[in-house]
């Protein structure tokens, strides 16, 4: 058991140095950028006030100690302790965030008010007593920049800066038997109580941004997306902040599931154009593409037979004409024996991404071979194809959802044996197979689809793809979906981590 993990430790050891040596031998361009726009943050002090309220309600805060003289009474001292302080509700009714170019988000909120309810103790050398309370905040002021940043792993960083806050206001009504006697005297305590509840605001901000940064440490970036693949969702660089948005910069490359293998063809640059209708711009590059193409192909992902049964279930019932050709297949070759399709994808499918067209080129080969019983299988017929299919593409819940329709097929002979009438005759048949037996099969894998980048409970609504040269651009409108039980941060929707391996390794 040791020996195996001491393996599992050395292989992942590679895999990392190997990434290190990647990133320092060429630059890394990220295969998705995620742009959140004014609206996004418009939008998010609109839906993060449920979000933050639901949250102080179930956060405990720390207790509030004192000392204070009251002379009108000719007390030397009173001794205070709040316990149990909850927050019941609050109201930031003039909240905003704002883009500060190069640093983070300005977050600045004025004019809040508060209730808090609480327990408290007091002892004076007069008396000495306990009961409950009600704290009424108001003039609540708050200021501050969250710094956005990467660390080695590839894990989001937030740090708190230039954190001011401050409660202009606080309004102590006690209550039980002997409310009315310390209600009268519950004014000059009013004062000592307000300061060293402002010197605590600040770092009980700062704390909660470090509790969600512990969160963030965790977020599982590798996902394992079937039987074949993996991909990489970390970030390759700190967020980039303008006036007007910041971009995450996500790596956006599949891995073959068993191998790992980095792809060998380099990342290249794209520039989202400069737009500001929608929340939420996320642009995927042909890069994305064209290393999920090679790492299926490395997978073995493009390669499978269709037997017999297969081919009555999925073929001969979706088309009469190709259920006659396959007929007349097996009367001149099979002579009623049972038979199979092979197809094998030769090389990696071309992906091609032009302005309002995405296609798939897929270079392969088609074997048809009968096997009688008792015997070994025979081949019949083996041809190479080039088959180029249009994508087609939608949003489905959080997901991209790709479709292949058959555009152009060819067999890879040379011109001057295209003329041939066998040949042109099973290109036919062959193009027949392809388009309502293969494609159907391949499209019903593809409805699993390709997950989004999108924080924990936000939905992506109003959703619109375009094709434009060398990537795609999803342009769309968050949701956040409510609920009765507190938010976590789990980092992107549906994302976990393989065997639980990657979690402590960097990523260049």
């Amino acid at each position: 058991m040791c020996t195996k993990m001491a393996q599992v430790q050395v292989f992942w050891g590679c895999f990392i140095l190997w990434n290190l040596y990647i990133s320092s031998a060429q630059a890394i361009y990220p295969g998705i950028k995620a742009r959140a726009t004014q609206r996004a943050l418009d939008y998010a002090v609109q839906a993060g006030m449920e979000m933050i309220e639901q949250m102080a309600k179930e956060r405990k805060l720390p207790d509030l100690k004192g000392s204070e003289s009251l002379e009108f009474l000719k007390i030397d001292y009173v001794n205070y302790n709040f316990t149990n302080i909850k927050i019941n509700a609050f109201s930031f009714p003039n909240t905003s965030l704002a883009f500060v170019p190069g640093v983070g988000i300005r977050a600045l909120t004025n004019h809040g008010t508060t209730n808090i309810s609480t327990d408290w103790e007091v002892k004076s050398p007069l008396f000495q007593d306990t009961g409950a309370a009600d704290l009424f905040l108001s003039g609540v002021y708050f200021t501050g920049i969250v710094v956005l940043s990467r660390n080695d792993f590839g894990h989001p960083i937030l740090k708190l800066q230039d954190c001011y806050a401050q409660v202009s206001h606080a309004d102590v009504s006690f209550s039980g038997e002997l409310s009315v006697l310390y209600n009268s005297f519950v004014e000059p305590m009013e004062k000592p109580i307000l300061k060293k509840l402002n010197e605590m605001l600040c770092p009980i901000i700062t704390g909660e941004v470090e509790a969600l940064n512990a969160n963030l440490s965790k977020l599982e970036v590798l996902r394992k997306i079937d039987n074949y693949t993996l991909l990489d969702y970390s970030l390759v660089s700190s967020p980039e902040i303008t006036e007007n948005y910041f971009d995450l910069n996500l790596k956006g490359v599949f891995y073959p599931l068993k191998s790992l293998r980095y792809p060998p063809f380099p990342s290249a640059p794209f520039v989202l154009p400069e737009r500001s209708d929608s929340m939420l711009y996320i642009g995927i590059s042909k890069y994305f593409f064209k290393s999920a193409s090679y790492a299926y192909f490395t997978a073995g992902a493009f390669s499978f037979t269709l037997t017999t049964k297969e081919i009555s279930n999925h073929l001969l019932h979706n088309s009469q004409a190709l259920g006659n050709m396959l007929s007349r297949i097996a009367e001149l070759y099979i002579l009623s024996q049972p038979f199979m399709v092979q197809v094998m994808a030769t090389e990696p499918p071309v992906i091609r991404l032009l302005p309002g067209n995405f296609t798939l080129d897929i270079p392969a080969s088609i074997m048809i071979l009968t096997q009688p019983k008792n015997s070994t299988a025979e081949t019949i017929v083996s041809m190479d194809f080039v088959a180029s299919t249009n994508v087609a593409l939608a949003i489905l819940g959080q997901r991209l959802i790709c479709s292949l329709s058959l555009n152009r097929f060819r067999l890879s002979l040379p011109e001057s044996n295209r003329s041939n009438i066998e040949v042109l005759r099973f290109e036919n048949i062959l193009s027949s197979i392809l388009h309502f037996g293969v494609l159907p099969l391949a499209n019903a894998k593809l409805q699993q689809g390709f997950p989004l980048p999108n924080p924990h409970k936000i939905s992506l609504v109003n959703s619109d793809i375009e094709v434009l040269e060398g990537f795609l651009l999803i342009s769309t409108d968050l949701k956040y979906k409510t609920s009765k039980q507190r938010p976590g941060f789990h980092g992107w929707e549906g994302l976990h981590l393989i065997s639980g391996q990657w979690s402590g390794k960097p990523t260049p």
